[in-house]
């Protein structure tokens, strides 16, 4: 008689909607089961520093609509353009004259800027690494994992570091191009062809750029960052080890990213929604620099803990929560007689 042999088991389906419910449910647990104010806003502490020099900023000075120059826009045909070619020569011409002053102005300017880069940059590596420590074992810890996790979150600052001048060295020449393109037209005071396309090409090419660089960081955040939280060890060696995940699985990991999309725009209608009941005051509390992260915590919990349950279905090895254990059951008390 042929013996058969033992059923395959079938590979468990990874799936981009799976991790929702559990990422609510650890929402849940970490900041209402039970609710503590202080772990909320430690926690809190925690999620601003990992977001800190990410935020769009709080400004809505977009809202301004230019509104008192319709009424002399008839009177004054092609003035615009021309007040803007006056306007530029002045501002050469004064540049010129006070070299001596702006040149350093402009350098000391330069200095502090790098320097104010460089330290948020650090913090924020730090930040990520405390953030992902309270989301993966439900504790509202600071200096743990400031410590514990320093090594890691240095060697993810300098590859942060390498990151943003490559992306200098690849944007500011496109913007600079673009500029130039513009301003040429725009002195000359006619718009051509050859500008227009060149002009449309250039901005194409910088929102190309930007997509891969903002992949690249989504990528890195979500999961290099937490192979590094599990394995210890480098970003590189963390690069690596998730390129072997990402190459062969191309196709799950670009789906992760579209869902991550409308997870996003989804998240936004919810949180504009609760803008507008509350007649924009709740707006203006999230444009807080630290208070709004306080308020929008279960939301940063939640998108923090989305990837995580993603990852952990590619295998027991990229778990980053610890294992349930079950309550042991008093024994029964023996029986009479």
């Amino acid at each position: 008689m042929s013996i058969q042999p033992p059923p395959s088991s079938r590979p468990r389906e990874i799936g981009v909607t799976e991790p929702l419910a559990p990422a609510y449910e650890r929402m849940k647990q970490m900041l209402f089961k039970p609710f503590d104010l202080a772990k909320w806003i430690t926690i809190g502490f925690c999620a601003w520093l990992a977001g800190l020099g990410e935020a769009g900023g709080g400004g809505g000075g977009g809202f301004n609509g230019g509104g008192g120059g319709g009424d002399h826009r008839h009177d004054h045909g092609g003035q615009p353009a021309e007040q803007f070619r006056h306007f530029y020569h002045e501002a050469a011409d004064f540049v010129n004259v006070n070299l001596f002053w702006i040149v350093p102005l402009a350098v000391t300017l330069l200095v502090i800027g790098v320097t104010a880069w460089l330290l948020v940059l650090w913090l924020s590596s730090r930040g990520k690494f405390m953030f992902l420590h309270c989301v993966a074992l439900d504790k509202a810890e600071v200096v743990e994992p400031w410590t514990k996790f320093a090594g890691e979150a240095n060697s993810l600052f300098r590859f942060r570091i390498v990151m943003g001048l490559i992306a200098m060295v690849l944007v500011l020449p496109l913007l600079a191009l673009t500029a130039v393109d513009i301003l040429a037209m725009v002195l000359s005071g006619r718009a051509t062809v050859a500008g227009v396309m060149m002009a449309v090409g250039l901005v194409l090419a910088l929102i190309f750029v930007a997509m891969v660089l903002g992949i690249i960081c989504k990528f890195m955040v979500d999961f290099v960052v937490t192979l590094m939280f599990l394995r210890g060890g480098s970003c590189l060696a963390a690069w690596r080890e998730f390129g072997d995940l990402l190459f062969a699985n191309p196709g799950k990991f670009t789906l992760y990213i579209l869902f991550q999309i409308v997870l996003s725009w989804g998240i936004g209608l919810l949180v504009l929604l609760v803008i507008l009941l509350t007649c924009c005051i709740a707006g203006c509390l999230m444009a807080l620099p630290f208070l709004g992260t306080v308020l929008l915590l279960p939301v940063l919990a939640f998108k923090r803990a989305y990837p995580l349950y993603y990852l952990a279905q590619y295998g027991p090895q990229y778990d980053v929560f610890p294992a349930q254990t079950e309550p042991v059951a008093p024994p029964a008390p023996p029986l009479a007689g």
